[in-house]
């Protein structure tokens, strides 16, 4: 089981793809969301467990969509 607050294994990062544009993900600075830049969206990590809900999700704000 995982503990809560554990961060998720950076190896998913390599197999997971984005469940609405299917282009890659980027981890947060913070861990705790992935984001997809082509989707627009934020998926958020729980207790180590990317949930990768179109409606879990949240949108990219302009400032994020446009940082690289």
């Amino acid at each position: 089981m995982i503990a809560s607050g554990s961060p998720m294994d950076t190896k998913l990062l390599d197999i997971l793809a984005c469940p609405i544009c299917k282009g890659p993900l980027k981890l947060s600075a913070d861990k705790t969301e992935l984001i997809s830049k082509g989707a627009g969206l934020a998926y958020p990590v729980r207790d180590g467990i990317p949930v990768m809900l179109e409606s879990e999700a949240r949108t990219l704000t302009t400032d994020e969509r446009l940082d690289k």
